[in-house]
Protein backbone atom coordinates (compact mmCIF):
# COMPACT_ATOMS: atom_id res chain seq x y z
CA UNK A 1 0.00 0.00 0.00
CA UNK A 2 0.86 3.72 -0.55
CA UNK A 3 -0.02 6.92 -0.09
CA UNK A 4 1.47 10.66 0.55
CA UNK A 5 1.34 11.27 3.90
CA UNK A 6 0.44 8.58 6.41
CA UNK A 7 -1.16 9.83 9.50
CA UNK A 8 -1.11 8.04 12.77
CA UNK A 9 -4.02 8.72 15.43
CA UNK A 10 -7.61 9.09 14.02
CA UNK A 11 -8.35 11.67 16.62
CA UNK A 12 -9.77 15.57 15.80
CA UNK A 13 -5.91 16.73 15.08
CA UNK A 14 -5.48 13.25 12.40
CA UNK A 15 -9.12 13.96 11.01
CA UNK A 16 -8.66 17.05 11.13
CA UNK A 17 -5.60 17.07 9.24
CA UNK A 18 -6.85 14.54 6.37
CA UNK A 19 -9.57 16.41 5.56
CA UNK A 20 -7.84 19.51 4.82
CA UNK A 21 -5.60 17.62 2.62
CA UNK A 22 -7.86 15.92 0.95
CA UNK A 23 -9.62 19.40 0.09
CA UNK A 24 -6.53 20.09 -1.97
CA UNK A 25 -6.00 16.71 -3.79
CA UNK A 26 -3.28 15.40 -1.05
CA UNK A 27 -3.46 11.66 -0.07
CA UNK A 28 -4.11 10.32 3.32
CA UNK A 29 -4.30 6.90 5.09
CA UNK A 30 -5.18 7.25 8.97
CA UNK A 31 -3.84 4.48 11.32
CA UNK A 32 -6.10 4.46 15.05
CA UNK A 33 -5.45 2.39 17.78
CA UNK A 34 -8.95 1.75 19.29
CA UNK A 35 -12.71 2.24 17.16
CA UNK A 36 -14.20 4.99 15.83
CA UNK A 37 -17.17 4.10 18.78
CA UNK A 38 -14.30 4.45 21.24
CA UNK A 39 -13.29 7.72 20.20
CA UNK A 40 -16.64 9.02 20.28
CA UNK A 41 -16.59 7.52 23.91
CA UNK A 42 -14.01 10.48 25.06
CA UNK A 43 -15.54 13.44 27.08
CA UNK A 44 -13.07 16.19 26.35
CA UNK A 45 -13.47 19.88 26.11
CA UNK A 46 -15.79 22.32 23.71
CA UNK A 47 -13.90 25.57 24.01
CA UNK A 48 -13.08 26.27 20.42
CA UNK A 49 -11.13 29.55 19.51
CA UNK A 50 -11.17 31.49 16.69
CA UNK A 51 -8.35 29.97 14.91
CA UNK A 52 -9.58 26.07 14.94
CA UNK A 53 -13.29 27.97 14.00
CA UNK A 54 -11.92 28.91 10.92
CA UNK A 55 -10.02 25.52 10.29
CA UNK A 56 -13.28 23.22 10.57
CA UNK A 57 -15.29 26.00 8.02
CA UNK A 58 -11.78 25.53 5.50
CA UNK A 59 -11.98 21.96 5.84
CA UNK A 60 -16.20 22.04 4.99
CA UNK A 61 -17.46 20.87 8.56
CA UNK A 62 -18.30 23.45 10.31
CA UNK A 63 -22.44 23.49 8.91
CA UNK A 64 -23.36 21.58 12.54
CA UNK A 65 -20.94 23.62 14.58
CA UNK A 66 -22.42 27.11 12.74
CA UNK A 67 -25.92 25.96 13.49
CA UNK A 68 -25.53 24.83 16.85
CA UNK A 69 -22.40 26.07 19.16
CA UNK A 70 -22.84 28.73 21.59
CA UNK A 71 -20.85 31.73 20.79
CA UNK A 72 -19.07 33.17 24.00
CA UNK A 73 -18.80 36.87 23.85
CA UNK A 74 -16.10 36.22 27.29
CA UNK A 75 -15.34 34.56 30.48
CA UNK A 76 -15.83 35.24 34.34
CA UNK A 77 -13.46 34.70 37.16
CA UNK A 78 -14.69 34.62 40.87
CA UNK A 79 -12.56 35.24 43.91
CA UNK A 80 -14.27 34.92 47.33
CA UNK A 81 -17.62 36.41 46.71
CA UNK A 82 -16.57 38.23 44.14
CA UNK A 83 -17.57 37.74 40.16
CA UNK A 84 -16.22 39.99 37.18
CA UNK A 85 -16.60 39.07 33.58
CA UNK A 86 -13.72 40.16 30.87
CA UNK A 87 -15.81 40.94 28.10
CA UNK A 88 -13.55 39.58 24.76
CA UNK A 89 -15.88 41.10 22.35
CA UNK A 90 -15.42 44.53 24.14
CA UNK A 91 -12.07 44.59 24.87
CA UNK A 92 -10.85 42.95 20.80
CA UNK A 93 -13.92 42.14 18.92
CA UNK A 94 -13.50 38.65 19.15
CA UNK A 95 -15.07 35.20 20.70
CA UNK A 96 -15.00 32.04 21.12
CA UNK A 97 -17.14 28.66 20.28
CA UNK A 98 -18.67 26.41 22.50
CA UNK A 99 -19.22 23.26 20.44
CA UNK A 100 -18.06 19.81 22.01
CA UNK A 101 -14.90 17.88 20.92
CA UNK A 102 -17.10 14.56 20.74
CA UNK A 103 -19.47 16.32 18.22
CA UNK A 104 -16.78 17.81 16.39
CA UNK A 105 -14.77 14.62 15.55
CA UNK A 106 -18.10 13.16 14.58
CA UNK A 107 -18.51 15.49 12.18
CA UNK A 108 -14.71 14.72 11.48
CA UNK A 109 -15.49 11.05 10.85
CA UNK A 110 -18.32 11.63 8.94
CA UNK A 111 -16.99 13.81 6.47
CA UNK A 112 -13.79 11.40 6.05
CA UNK A 113 -16.66 8.63 5.27
CA UNK A 114 -18.41 11.17 2.74
CA UNK A 115 -14.84 11.15 1.11
CA UNK A 116 -13.97 8.09 0.84
CA UNK A 117 -10.77 8.32 3.04
CA UNK A 118 -8.68 5.03 4.25
CA UNK A 119 -9.02 4.62 7.65
CA UNK A 120 -7.88 1.77 9.36
CA UNK A 121 -9.19 0.78 12.73
CA UNK A 122 -7.52 -1.07 16.10
CA UNK A 123 -3.93 -0.99 14.12
CA UNK A 124 -1.64 -2.46 16.76
CA UNK A 125 2.03 -2.40 16.70
CA UNK A 126 2.88 0.24 14.57
CA UNK A 127 6.18 0.93 13.76
CA UNK A 128 7.51 3.99 11.97
CA UNK A 129 10.47 3.09 9.81
CA UNK A 130 13.23 5.45 7.32
CA UNK A 131 12.23 8.99 8.23
CA UNK A 132 15.61 10.56 7.93
CA UNK A 133 15.48 9.28 4.07
CA UNK A 134 12.94 10.27 0.97
CA UNK A 135 10.90 7.12 1.39
CA UNK A 136 9.80 6.34 4.90
CA UNK A 137 7.07 4.04 5.50
CA UNK A 138 4.79 2.59 8.64
CA UNK A 139 4.65 -0.70 9.65
CA UNK A 140 1.23 -2.31 12.29
CA UNK A 141 -0.94 -5.47 12.32
CA UNK A 142 -4.35 -5.55 12.22
CA UNK A 143 -6.42 -8.87 12.89
CA UNK A 144 -2.75 -10.71 13.35
CA UNK A 145 -1.45 -9.77 9.86
CA UNK A 146 1.05 -7.58 9.43
CA UNK A 147 0.93 -4.51 6.75
CA UNK A 148 3.02 -2.14 5.56
CA UNK A 149 2.38 2.02 4.42
CA UNK A 150 5.45 3.81 2.11
CA UNK A 151 4.77 7.28 1.91
CA UNK A 152 6.12 10.39 1.74
CA UNK A 153 5.53 11.97 5.33
CA UNK A 154 4.28 11.13 8.39
CA UNK A 155 2.40 12.74 10.62
CA UNK A 156 2.66 11.70 14.38
CA UNK A 157 -1.41 12.59 15.68
CA UNK A 158 -1.61 9.97 18.32
CA UNK A 159 -1.00 11.54 21.93
CA UNK A 160 1.08 11.48 24.34
CA UNK A 161 1.34 7.63 24.78
CA UNK A 162 1.51 6.76 20.97
CA UNK A 163 4.65 5.68 19.34
CA UNK A 164 5.46 9.18 16.98
CA UNK A 165 7.41 10.74 19.64
CA UNK A 166 8.90 7.90 20.94
CA UNK A 167 10.73 7.18 17.42
CA UNK A 168 12.85 10.61 17.44
CA UNK A 169 16.32 9.35 18.97
CA UNK A 170 16.85 10.52 23.03
CA UNK A 171 20.12 11.92 21.63
CA UNK A 172 17.95 14.30 19.68
CA UNK A 173 14.61 14.76 21.91
CA UNK A 174 13.97 17.18 25.03
CA UNK A 175 11.17 17.09 26.94
CA UNK A 176 10.00 19.88 29.55
CA UNK A 177 7.43 18.72 32.12
CA UNK A 178 6.05 19.93 35.04
CA UNK A 179 3.39 17.94 37.02
CA UNK A 180 0.60 19.99 39.48
CA UNK A 181 -0.06 18.68 42.81
CA UNK A 182 -3.78 18.13 42.38
CA UNK A 183 -6.29 17.05 39.55
CA UNK A 184 -9.45 17.96 38.58
CA UNK A 185 -12.72 16.41 39.39
CA UNK A 186 -15.33 16.78 36.61
CA UNK A 187 -18.97 15.70 36.15
CA UNK A 188 -21.31 15.77 33.17
CA UNK A 189 -24.86 16.53 33.71
CA UNK A 190 -28.02 16.79 32.18
CA UNK A 191 -28.73 20.27 33.78
CA UNK A 192 -28.96 23.98 32.53
CA UNK A 193 -25.63 25.32 33.18
CA UNK A 194 -25.77 28.45 36.07
CA UNK A 195 -24.35 30.79 34.26
CA UNK A 196 -24.71 32.28 29.86
CA UNK A 197 -20.87 32.13 30.05
CA UNK A 198 -17.53 29.78 31.93
CA UNK A 199 -17.21 30.77 35.52
CA UNK A 200 -13.59 30.51 36.73
CA UNK A 201 -13.79 30.43 40.31
CA UNK A 202 -10.70 30.83 42.68
CA UNK A 203 -11.92 29.48 46.57
CA UNK A 204 -10.19 29.29 49.96
CA UNK A 205 -11.48 25.53 49.36
CA UNK A 206 -9.75 25.24 45.87
CA UNK A 207 -10.60 25.36 42.19
CA UNK A 208 -14.01 25.49 40.22
CA UNK A 209 -15.10 25.72 36.78
CA UNK A 210 -18.36 25.88 35.56
CA UNK A 211 -18.94 25.22 31.91
CA UNK A 212 -21.30 23.41 29.94
CA UNK A 213 -21.95 21.97 26.17
CA UNK A 214 -25.30 23.25 25.20
CA UNK A 215 -28.13 24.50 26.64
CA UNK A 216 -29.08 21.33 28.95
CA UNK A 217 -25.48 19.80 29.42
CA UNK A 218 -23.46 20.92 32.06
CA UNK A 219 -19.85 20.34 32.59
CA UNK A 220 -18.65 20.83 35.89
CA UNK A 221 -15.17 20.59 38.04
CA UNK A 222 -13.64 20.80 41.64
CA UNK A 223 -9.92 20.58 42.57
CA UNK A 224 -8.92 17.84 44.32
CA UNK A 225 -6.09 15.56 45.61
CA UNK A 226 -4.40 13.06 43.29
CA UNK A 227 -4.88 10.71 46.07
CA UNK A 228 -8.45 11.00 45.24
CA UNK A 229 -10.79 8.03 43.87
CA UNK A 230 -14.16 8.63 41.50
CA UNK A 231 -15.83 6.57 43.62
CA UNK A 232 -15.10 8.51 46.66
CA UNK A 233 -17.26 10.80 45.46
CA UNK A 234 -20.85 11.26 45.24
CA UNK A 235 -22.60 13.07 43.42
CA UNK A 236 -23.95 14.82 46.14
CA UNK A 237 -20.73 15.05 47.63
CA UNK A 238 -19.66 17.16 44.40
CA UNK A 239 -22.63 19.30 44.15
CA UNK A 240 -22.00 20.38 47.57
CA UNK A 241 -18.27 21.02 47.52
CA UNK A 242 -19.19 23.40 43.98
CA UNK A 243 -21.27 25.05 46.19
CA UNK A 244 -18.96 25.91 48.86
CA UNK A 245 -16.38 27.23 46.14
CA UNK A 246 -18.63 29.73 44.24
CA UNK A 247 -20.39 33.19 45.14
CA UNK A 248 -23.73 32.94 46.72
CA UNK A 249 -25.62 34.59 44.33
CA UNK A 250 -23.93 31.77 42.01
CA UNK A 251 -24.18 28.93 44.35
CA UNK A 252 -27.82 29.28 44.51
CA UNK A 253 -28.73 29.14 40.70
CA UNK A 254 -27.27 25.78 40.65
CA UNK A 255 -29.38 23.20 39.22
CA UNK A 256 -28.16 19.74 40.52
CA UNK A 257 -29.11 16.50 38.87
CA UNK A 258 -27.62 12.78 38.38
CA UNK A 259 -23.95 12.77 36.75
CA UNK A 260 -23.78 11.24 33.56
CA UNK A 261 -20.18 10.83 33.40
CA UNK A 262 -17.34 11.61 35.76
CA UNK A 263 -13.96 11.31 36.20
CA UNK A 264 -10.20 12.70 37.48
CA UNK A 265 -7.90 14.03 35.44
CA UNK A 266 -4.34 15.17 36.49
CA UNK A 267 -2.66 18.42 35.33
CA UNK A 268 0.17 19.03 33.90
CA UNK A 269 2.53 20.78 31.45
CA UNK A 270 4.66 19.45 28.50
CA UNK A 271 6.64 20.44 25.39
CA UNK A 272 8.63 18.05 23.22
CA UNK A 273 11.08 20.02 21.17
CA UNK A 274 11.71 19.59 18.20
CA UNK A 275 8.52 18.42 16.54
CA UNK A 276 10.07 17.40 13.28
CA UNK A 277 12.79 14.16 12.32
CA UNK A 278 13.38 13.88 9.21
CA UNK A 279 9.79 13.19 7.55
CA UNK A 280 8.05 12.98 10.87
CA UNK A 281 5.88 15.53 12.05
CA UNK A 282 4.55 15.55 15.71
CA UNK A 283 0.90 16.98 15.80
CA UNK A 284 -0.71 18.09 19.02
CA UNK A 285 -0.86 16.02 22.67
CA UNK A 286 2.10 13.60 21.13
CA UNK A 287 4.54 16.93 21.35
CA UNK A 288 2.44 19.18 24.35
CA UNK A 289 0.15 19.16 27.23
CA UNK A 290 -1.46 21.62 28.70
CA UNK A 291 -3.06 21.90 31.76
CA UNK A 292 -7.00 22.64 31.11
CA UNK A 293 -7.03 25.73 32.15
CA UNK A 294 -7.94 28.01 30.00
CA UNK A 295 -8.88 25.47 27.32
CA UNK A 296 -6.21 25.16 25.04
CA UNK A 297 -5.19 21.16 24.57
CA UNK A 298 -7.54 21.08 21.19
CA UNK A 299 -6.67 24.42 20.46
CA UNK A 300 -3.33 24.11 20.62
CA UNK A 301 -3.67 20.86 18.36
CA UNK A 302 -5.20 22.65 15.65
CA UNK A 303 -2.77 25.36 15.70
CA UNK A 304 0.13 22.54 14.92
CA UNK A 305 -2.52 21.36 12.05
CA UNK A 306 -2.62 24.47 10.73
CA UNK A 307 1.55 25.01 10.17
CA UNK A 308 1.66 21.23 8.63
CA UNK A 309 -1.19 21.72 6.12
CA UNK A 310 0.61 25.25 5.14
CA UNK A 311 3.84 22.90 4.51
CA UNK A 312 2.71 20.05 2.68
CA UNK A 313 0.18 21.92 0.79
CA UNK A 314 3.58 24.20 -0.31
CA UNK A 315 5.34 21.46 -1.09
CA UNK A 316 3.14 19.43 -2.71
CA UNK A 317 1.81 22.45 -4.81
CA UNK A 318 4.47 24.64 -5.32
CA UNK A 319 7.28 22.22 -5.09
CA UNK A 320 8.90 24.07 -1.83
CA UNK A 321 9.65 22.93 1.38
CA UNK A 322 10.00 25.84 2.83
CA UNK A 323 6.97 25.60 5.28
CA UNK A 324 8.22 22.09 6.51
CA UNK A 325 11.53 23.23 7.21
CA UNK A 326 10.46 25.47 9.58
CA UNK A 327 7.51 23.55 10.61
CA UNK A 328 8.84 22.97 14.48
CA UNK A 329 9.78 26.08 15.35
CA UNK A 330 6.80 27.97 13.75
CA UNK A 331 4.90 25.41 15.73
CA UNK A 332 7.11 25.67 18.85
CA UNK A 333 7.13 29.67 19.21
CA UNK A 334 3.10 29.66 19.28
CA UNK A 335 3.28 26.26 21.83
CA UNK A 336 5.08 27.91 24.75
CA UNK A 337 2.63 31.36 24.66
CA UNK A 338 0.45 29.01 24.71
CA UNK A 339 1.81 27.10 27.89
CA UNK A 340 2.29 30.43 29.80
CA UNK A 341 -0.78 31.24 29.54
CA UNK A 342 -2.17 27.93 30.98
CA UNK A 343 0.61 28.04 33.28
CA UNK A 344 -0.35 31.62 34.35
CA UNK A 345 -3.98 31.13 34.83
CA UNK A 346 -3.39 27.72 36.63
CA UNK A 347 -1.21 29.59 38.93
CA UNK A 348 -3.66 32.52 39.87
CA UNK A 349 -7.02 30.17 39.99
CA UNK A 350 -5.36 27.29 42.45
CA UNK A 351 -4.43 26.57 45.87
CA UNK A 352 -1.17 24.75 45.80
CA UNK A 353 -0.12 22.73 48.93
CA UNK A 354 2.81 24.64 50.08
CA UNK A 355 1.40 28.11 49.66
CA UNK A 356 2.39 30.66 52.68
CA UNK A 357 0.14 33.83 53.35
CA UNK A 358 2.63 36.04 51.37
CA UNK A 359 1.85 33.24 47.97
CA UNK A 360 -1.94 34.02 48.81
CA UNK A 361 -1.71 37.43 48.78
CA UNK A 362 0.32 37.55 45.57
CA UNK A 363 -2.25 35.74 44.09
CA UNK A 364 -5.14 37.77 45.51
CA UNK A 365 -3.36 40.93 43.83
CA UNK A 366 -3.13 38.89 40.35
CA UNK A 367 -6.70 38.05 40.24
CA UNK A 368 -7.64 41.76 41.76
CA UNK A 369 -5.07 42.75 39.09
CA UNK A 370 -7.16 41.26 36.37
CA UNK A 371 -10.33 42.27 37.89
CA UNK A 372 -9.40 46.24 37.53
CA UNK A 373 -6.79 46.79 34.58
CA UNK A 374 -8.38 46.76 30.92
CA UNK A 375 -4.31 45.51 30.05
CA UNK A 376 -4.07 42.80 31.95
CA UNK A 377 -7.94 41.71 30.60
CA UNK A 378 -6.93 42.49 26.81
CA UNK A 379 -4.10 40.14 27.34
CA UNK A 380 -6.22 37.55 28.82
CA UNK A 381 -9.33 38.10 25.97
CA UNK A 382 -5.97 37.65 23.41
CA UNK A 383 -4.63 34.52 24.76
CA UNK A 384 -8.03 33.18 25.46
CA UNK A 385 -9.70 33.42 21.80
CA UNK A 386 -6.04 32.30 20.49
CA UNK A 387 -2.98 33.95 19.61
CA UNK A 388 -2.89 34.37 15.63
CA UNK A 389 -1.06 31.60 13.34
Amino acid sequence: MRTQVVIIGGGPSGLLLGQLLHRKGIETVILERKTREYVLARIRAGILETGLVELLREAGVSERMDRESLVHDGTCISYENELFDINFSKLIGQNVVVYGQTELTRDLYDAREAAGGRMIFETENVEIHDTERDAPYVTFTVDGTEQRIDCDFIAGCDGFHGVSRKTIPDSVRKEYEKVFPFGWLGILSETPPVHDELIYANSQRGFALCSMRNENLSRYYVQCELTDRVEDWSDEAFWEELKRRLPEAVADKLVTGPSIEKSIAPLRSFVCEPMRWGRLFLCGDAAHIVPPTGAKGLNTAASDVHYLYEGLVQFYQDKDAEGLDTYSQRALARIWKAERFSWATTNMLHRFPDQSDFDLKMQRAEIESLHHNEIAQRWFAQNYVGLPY
